[in-house]
Formats: structure tokens, C-alpha cells, sequence
């Protein structure tokens, strides 16, 4: 019985691989640079962080392996629940002040009026200063005595307040800061965002007799939620990694009542030597800005899905 077999069709099949062999090596090429320093700068601070959280160390001799008790002793850390709440009062300023104060910049900036310009720097001028800049101003403005915001207080007949001095209002005056230096990032985006919006949709919606309200509710909302899904991700992640102002403005007092997950892994890594506990601080704050963005996605992922935007 002759059996017939197509070898012509092997040759072909070789060359396929080849070429696809090929192309893969190309791709790995081109990106093992970046992965290389991705792996170096990036995986391995993380991966080496959370080994030394299972471990007792003082940065310098060997550690000791204790386990999960740093975990379990965080865990019963007043101060530690202290800076997590601070830090969530911190996330909650960042996405529900910033980015809709951000949003409300960006429109005025295409409102019909003389000098927007000026306005538009104005408005981002607070971004492009330093955080030790912006930390020391607001210090002097704050101060009980000769600060201007308690002068503005004295106008309507209340006494000076140290503002950075009592628990009760040295958080808010921080987060009044924050919200100040940051709101214009967010308006860059959103005025990035709006002006690549098709003009020919709020033609069509001016033939329809569509209000100014109904514009922004319809066409400009929609078409911004992917810049506010990923405005959402900066603020969650910036504001569980927040440091230099708090640590400039108040050093985490008075009484930790400014105290973030960051300032407290400072104080337990540099100040007490205790690199273990503070290797545990720094994986659960890594751990808790994955989780939040991974909520994030996927929440965006099935609004598309559900096509609630394009």
C-alpha cells in the first residue's frame, strides 16, 4: 500500500518557526533592557521586603527569622492602626477633593473669558514647587501667631488657633495642603482629556438644544471616566505612599495624630533600627495599593464591559 506524503508543506512549517523564533528573540531584545531594570529597581526591592519582614533586624548584623510576628505585632500597634487611618483619610481627600476640584479647574480653563492663560498657570503654579517649599510655606502660614490664616481667623472675631499643634485640626490642615499642591496635576489630565473630546458632539447636542448641564452630564462625564479611573489609581497609590509633607509639617505629631503608614516606616527603620518591623509596614503598604488598584480595574473593566462608557 503506497502511502503518499506531502513534504513540500515541511520546509514551509520550518520557515514559519524560524520566523516566529525570530521574532520573539527580536521582542525579548527589545525589552530585556527595560525588564532588566525593572527586575533591579522594582521586583527585587519588593521581593527583598518582604523577606526581611519575616525577620528581626537592625539593618546591619544577621537577622532573625521570627516569622509572622511583626505582622501580628502591627497588628496590635495602636500607632500603626493610627497612620492606616490616617492614610485612609488621606486616600478619601485625594480622590473625592483632588481629582473633582482638578475636573472643576480644567472646565473653567475652556470658559469664554480674557486672560485664561494666566489663569492656567496661576492655577498650576502650586504643582511645579517643591514639597520642602510647599512644606515650609504652609508652616509659616499655619503659625499661632503671625500666620496669615489666623489673621484671616481674627477678621471675624476668632481667637488664633495653632492649627499644626492640636490633634483635632493638625490633620485637616495638612489635607487642606495636599489638596492645594496636587488638585492642578489632575487638571492637566482633564484639560488633556477635554480637548481631545470630538467638538462635533457638543455641535450635534447645540442642534438638539442641549444645556450646558446636560453637555457635561452626557458627552464630557462619559467620554473623562477613563481619565478618572486612572486619576483615581495616581491619587490611591501617591496617597498610601505620602511622606514629605507630613514629615516636613509635623513630623507625624502631635501625639501621632499626622502619623501615615510612611512616616511611621521611617521612624522604625532610621530612628529605632528596626528593619524587620518596618520591611512588614512597607509590604503592607505595597499590598494594600495593589489591592485598591486591582478593585479599581476591575470595576472599570466591567463598566466597559457593561458599556456604561466608551
Amino acid at each position: 500500500m503506497e502511502v503518499n506524503v506531502d513534504v513540500s508543506r515541511r520546509p514551509a512549517t520550518t520557515r514559519t518557526r524560524t520566523k516566529k523564533l525570530k521574532n520573539y528573540l527580536t521582542i525579548g531584545l527589545f525589552i530585556a533592557p527595560a525588564l532588566i531594570v525593572y527586575s533591579i529597581y522594582v521586583l527585587y526591592p519588593i521581593i527583598s521586603t518582604l523577606i526581611y519582614s519575616f525577620y528581626e533586624w537592625d539593618g546591619m548584623g544577621v537577622g532573625i527569622f521570627v516569622g509572622f510576628d511583626n505582622y501580628i505585632q502591627l497588628l496590635k500597634d495602636t500607632v500603626f492602626l493610627t497612620a492606616l487611618k490616617n492614610n485612609t483619610w488621606v486616600v478619601l481627600t485625594s480622590v473625592f477633593a483632588q481629582i473633582p476640584l482638578g475636573l472643576i479647574m480644567a472646565l473653567m480653563l475652556f470658559t469664554p473669558i480674557r486672560g485664561i492663560r494666566f489663569f492656567s498657570s496661576i492655577y498650576f503654579f502650586p504643582f511645579l514647587m517643591s514639597t520642602v517649599a510647599v512644606g515650609m510655606l504652609w508652616v509659616l502660614m499655619y503659625d499661632p501667631i503671625n500666620g496669615i490664616i489666623n489673621q484671616i481667623v481674627n477678621v471675624f472675631g476668632l481667637e488664633n488657633v495653632a492649627w499644626l499643634s492640636q490633634s483635632n485640626t493638625a490633620l485637616f490642615a495638612v489635607l487642606l495642603v495636599i489638596v492645594w499642591q496636587f488638585a492642578p496635576f489632575y487638571m492637566i489630565l482633564f484639560k488633556a482629556a477635554i480637548v481631545g473630546i470630538p467638538e462635533e458632539l457638543y455641535e450635534a447636542a447645540d442642534i438638539d438644544g442641549a444645556s450646558p448641564m446636560m453637555k457635561f452630564f452626557k458627552i464630557t462625564l462619559p467620554l473623562l471616566m477613563p481619565t478618572i479611573v486612572s486619576s483615581s489609581i495616581l491619587a490611591v497609590v501617591g496617597s498610601l505612599k505620602s511622606f514629605d509633607i507630613f514629615y516636613i509639617m509635623t513630623g507625624g505629631g502631635p501625639n501621632h495624630g499626622t502619623e501615615l503608614l510612611g512616616t511611621y516606616m521611617f521612624k522604625q527603620a532610621f530612628i529605632n533600627f528596626n528593619m524587620g518591623y518596618a520591611s512588614a509596614i512597607a509590604f503592607i503598604m505595597f499590598f494594600l495599593a495593589l489591592m485598591v488598584t486591582i478593585i479599581i480595574q476591575a470595576m472599570d473593566y466591567y463598566r466597559k464591559k457593561k458599556g456604561a462608557y466608551v
